[in-house]
C-alpha cells in the first residue's frame, strides 16, 4: 500500500488515522505492519465499506480535503472499498541496523548469508560504485528486469546493507564495512 509523503507526515503527527483504498483484495491485513519512509505503521483494521457509507469525519481522518474529494478519488478505481485504521508504531528497525557496524562475528554471519545469494556481492559493488543511479538504469546494466533488481535490493536492505535515496540507492555504513571484507572479483 503506497501512501503519499504528506499523508505519512500527518500519520506521524497523529492527525491521520484512516486510509481508504479500492482493491480487488486487500494488500494489508489487520494486525500487520507496513514499513514506510516515516517508520513502521501498525494496521489495526481492514474492513470493506460501501462508498456511500464513508462519512465526512472519516474523510478528514484520512487526510482528504473533503468527503467529495475522497469519494471522487475512490470512484476512479475498480474493486471493493476498504477502510484501513492505522497508526505510527515506531521507527523502521532497518534504519538502526544499517548504522550498526558489524563486529567480526556478525561480519562472518553476513558473509555466509551473501554466499547463499550469488548475485549479492556484485550488486553491493554496483551500488557502491553508482550511488543515486535510477533502479531501471542499474537493472538494465545488470541485465535484469527492474522488478527483479528491486527485489534483490530489498533483500540487501533487510540485512541493513543498503538504503534507498530519493533516486537510487547507496550502501549503508554496515554495507560499506561488509563490502570491504569481501574478496575482489
Amino acid at each position: 500500500m503506497l501512501i503519499r509523503r504528506e499523508v505519512l507526515d500527518k500519520i506521524a503527527e497523529g492527525s491521520v488515522t484512516l486510509q481508504f483504498r479500492r482493491w480487488q483484495r486487500p494488500t494489508v491485513r489487520a494486525g500487520g505492519t507496513l514499513r514506510t519512509s516515516h517508520g513502521v505503521l501498525a494496521i489495526a483494521a481492514v474492513e470493506p465499506i460501501a462508498l456511500a457509507k464513508i462519512t465526512a469525519a472519516e474523510a478528514r481522518r484520512a487526510g482528504s480535503p473533503s468527503l467529495a474529494a475522497l469519494r471522487a478519488e475512490l470512484a476512479g478505481h475498480e474493486g471493493t472499498v476498504y477502510r484501513i485504521a492505522l497508526a505510527l508504531a515506531g521507527a523502521d528497525p532497518r534504519v538502526a541496523l544499517r548504522e550498526a557496524l558489524p563486529d567480526a562475528g556478525q561480519t562472518t554471519e553476513l558473509r555466509a548469508k551473501l554466499e547463499r545469494l550469488p548475485w549479492a556481492a556484485e550488486l553491493l559493488r554496483t551500488i557502491a560504485a553508482q550511488p543515486g543511479v535510477r533502479a531501471p538504469d542499474l537493472a538494465a546494466a545488470a541485465g535484469l528486469p527492474t522488478p527483479n533488481f528491486k527485489a534483490r535490493v530489498r533483500r540487501l536492505k533487510e540485512l541493513g546493507l543498503t538504503e534507498s535515496l530519493i533516486v537510487g540507492y547507496r550502501l549503508s555504513p554496515r554495507g560499506q564495512v561488509l563490502l570491504a571484507t569481501l574478496p575482489e572479483r
